[in-house]
């Protein structure tokens, strides 16, 4: 047994008699005579109600009701059977509405003498938002209509306390079989705490209630991924299903039903199966008066068959436009192309509902609303500035994302920690959460703190001995994001690195993720693809799709970590049909696929590695070679339009004995650090000979710097390590030396 707190509102008519209805369902009610006999009559049918009829509480009772008046001014009709005559004054009604709030923070309010239910996110609002929602109710009235609608006099609001059985387990209801086993009903409460409140959407909403509830119509939600279309939907659940009337026999199933099209066809491996039970879902939904909700409108014209003119979206068209079926479905704008392009017939049986990506402000008062519902759900106590903080980064290093989508999550995610940690909910927080998803240092992230081209340059070129001018180009992509002069709508930086192999190209690349990502391990932000295995025919399709369909192992990494540097390995081998793909990436930092799924580059630095032009080296004389032009190179190979989206050529100079000499210097500095040295507790000394031997066997003209390793393992690595093994060591120096045989000798 459980007590349920229930609101009534109570009157006395002109004959003397108390009325009373229930706010959570006005359309229980009673006469009597008195205030307390009608209450002890609404009790009385509510108890009834729970033993007799499998009634149940309502799933979220009203939380502090408060009975306001709201004047409204309504103009009555006079009507004929083709025409309607509009009194010459309008009439003032001062309706009562009950405003309160639900567990989970949404706020509401409920006309009784109407059965009208409408959420409301600001309460400055609420009179506003009443007296649309009266109007619409009373729109087109006759005066006898509206004689009947006015509110009687002295309404007072009461408290009821209702003791009976908890809700019954949702085995014990009606079951739909086939429509339970695809779909979820979104009005359950479970479903709906998934999502947050569609805060800053009350004309959206308002309008897709009106499209589903009265113009009984399939909508389709169009907007850019985070834009708000699930909460938008939610929230209209909400509304539909707390201003439908519960018939006294027992609880009304839930109307709207969120499916995927993946779930529709789920297990059905023959022919005809997954059809057969569509047919029993939508039976089942016509029984009901339900309502269809999907994920996503485009995977409907993906699955089902070989081709988009026998997938499941193709099958469900004649039931749209036959009405037989109500859908609502969610769209991005580029997705909606391909719709259009594949399957036209199932855009034009629905109508599109547009949801424009939120500015700063919208998204900030929206933020702000979340996290004063959420604090007070999980009492936890949350800065003012966190919201605007989250904004400011999102907007600045991710603005592609539309608001307030990622946004939201990360501040729920971390509402959620505060509240397990038992501390308040600090802007610091929200920074520092948002380095860790990145990768971004401070330096980047916080305008107090400056960055030194000249600090950046230095760093990259001590990690790539030789290069200065690469060094310099690179150091000018990363001050330029930081100085928030990038373009937000292209990638980072598109950079061609050319030059003769062996030289640090790809190194270089590894330089620029280990600075721009320091916070977020920048070795694990390269993306890195060979293009000679994109070389041959259907290579860009590759590119971006996998054998069956699914997204490519590019896309599915840049999408799981859009802040990265892409490495494209010799570009120069790729198909032509390569580079058609490349120029938007490059453009508008994104790819978009046949099904008009797309992938965002714009946090990305993208940079590609040739050896075009390596080999063009001529003697001016006396021995001495001259440097290829690589941009003339580059410009000679790519069409004009390919090269014009580059935002640099960046050649790389062939490497002269000095710099392998450093080079060399440099990998015996790494080689002390490794776990072996490390563990013994011993450090690594050497002679100047030792790094002559290496540079002499490390570099080649052809291959460059790249037979250094192999040098380094053979001449220095394996005569360490069979000196260790034969006399092991606890600390101490290992001193090496180069005998007069040009052998690394070990010493201790």
């Amino acid at each position: 047994m459980s007590t349920t707190r229930l609101s009534a509102l109570v009157w006395v008519d002109d004959c003397g008699l108390a009325n009373g209805l229930l706010v959570e369902q006005p359309e229980v009610g009673a006469v009597g005579r008195d205030e307390s006999d009608v209450l002890a009559q609404i009790k009385e049918h509510l108890h009834y109600l729970l033993r007799e009829a499998e009634w149940e509480f309502p799933d979220d009772p009203m939380i502090d009701p408060q009975l306001l008046r709201v004047p409204v001014d309504i103009r009555p009709e006079y009507q004929s059977k083709v025409r309607r005559f509009p009194v010459e004054h309008p009439v003032r009604v001062n309706m009562p509405v009950v405003f309160g709030r639900y567990d989970g923070g949404l706020q509401g309010c409920v006309v009784p003498t109407l059965g009208l239910w409408f959420s409301v996110d600001d309460k400055s609002r609420m009179h506003e938002l009443a007296q649309h929602y009266i109007t619409e109710a009373l729109r087109g009235s006759t005066p006898q209509r509206l004689s009947r609608s006015l509110p009687p006099p002295g309404v007072e609001l009461r408290s009821l306390a209702i003791t009976g059985r908890a809700p019954r387990n949702r085995a014990q209801r009606r079951q739909f079989e086939a429509l339970e086993s695809v779909a979820e009903p979104l009005g359950e409460r479970a479903s709906r705490r998934r999502y947050s409140r569609a805060y800053q959407r009350d004309a959206e909403l308002a309008e897709l209630v009106r499209r589903l509830s009265k113009d009984r119509a399939s909508v389709l939600l169009l907007g850019e991924p985070g834009c708000g279309k699930t909460s938008l939907l939610a929230s209209a659940v909400r509304e539909i299903e707390r201003s439908q009337p519960r018939p006294d026999e027992g609880s009304r199933p839930h109307q709207l039903w969120q499916t995927t099209a993946a779930r529709l066809i789920a297990g059905m491996q023959f022919l005809g199966q997954w059809e057969q039970r569509l047919e029993a879902v939508l039976a089942e939904l016509a029984e009901l008066d339900g309502i269809l909700c999907v994920e996503n409108l485009l995977d409907l014209v993906r699955v089902g068959g070989a081709g988009s003119q026998d997938s499941v979206g193709a099958f469900l068209v004649p039931y749209l436009r036959a009405r037989e079926l109500r859908m609502v479905a969610e769209c991005t704008p580029a997705e909606l192309d391909a719709c259009r392009r594949l399957l036209p017939a199932l855009v034009d049986a629905m109508q599109v509902l547009p949801l424009a990506t939120m500015d700063a402000t919208a998204a900030e008062l929206a933020l702000a609303a979340l996290a004063e519902s959420s604090a007070r759900n999980l009492r936890v106590t949350v800065d003012a500035d966190v919201p605007a903080t989250l904004v400011r980064l999102f907007r600045r290093f991710a603005p592609y994302e539309a608001m307030p989508g990622k946004a939201a999550a990360l501040l729920q995610k971390l509402m959620l920690r505060s509240a397990t940690e038992g501390r308040p909910l600090k802007a610091e927080d929200a920074t520092a959460e948002f380095t860790r998803l990145t990768g971004l240092p401070d330096m980047l992230l916080h305008d107090d703190i400056t960055l030194s081209a000249q600090d950046v340059r230095a760093r990259l070129a001590s990690q790539v001995i030789g290069q200065s001018a690469a060094a310099h180009t690179c150091a000018g992509v990363l001050t330029t994001f930081k100085a928030g002069l990038n373009d937000p709508g292209r990638p980072l930086g598109v950079l061609l690195f050319a030059g003769p192999t062996g030289v640090g190209k790809t190194e270089m690349a590894k330089a620029v993720a280990r600075e721009l990502f320091s916070q977020g391990h920048g070795n694990d932000r390269l993306v890195r693809l060979d293009m000679s295995e994109y070389s041959g025919h259907g290579s860009a399709e590759r590119l971006v799709t996998g054998p069956q369909g699914e997204p490519s192992e590019l896309i599915r990494r840049v999408r799981e970590q859009p802040f990265c540097v892409l490495l494209l390995d010799e570009i120069e081998k790729a198909a032509p049909e390569v580079f058609d793909v490349l120029l938007g990436m490059f453009d508008e930092g994104r790819l978009t696929d046949r099904f008009g799924r797309e992938t965002n580059f714009r946090s990305s630095v993208i940079v590609m590695t040739s050896n075009l032009g390596a080999g063009a080296e001529k003697s001016m004389g006396f021995g001495q070679a001259t440097q290829p032009d690589y941009s003339a190179e580059v410009m000679r190979y790519f069409r004009p339009e390919f090269f014009n989206r580059l935002d640099a050529v960046v050649a790389f100079a062939p490497l002269d004995h000095g710099t392998i000499m450093r080079i060399a210097e440099k990998e015996l500095h790494a080689l002390a650090r490794r776990e072996g040295l490390l563990r013994s507790g011993a450090s690594l000394a050497w002679t100047p000979a030792v790094a002559e031997l290496l540079a002499r066997n490390g570099y080649d003209r052809r291959f460059g710097a790249r037979p250094l390793q192999r040098a380094l393992e053979a001449l220095v690595v394996a005569p360490i390590a069979r000196a260790m093994a034969e006399s092991p060591t606890s600390g101490g120096v290992i001193r090496l030396d180069v005998d007069a045989e040009g052998r690394v000798v070990v010493a201790s």
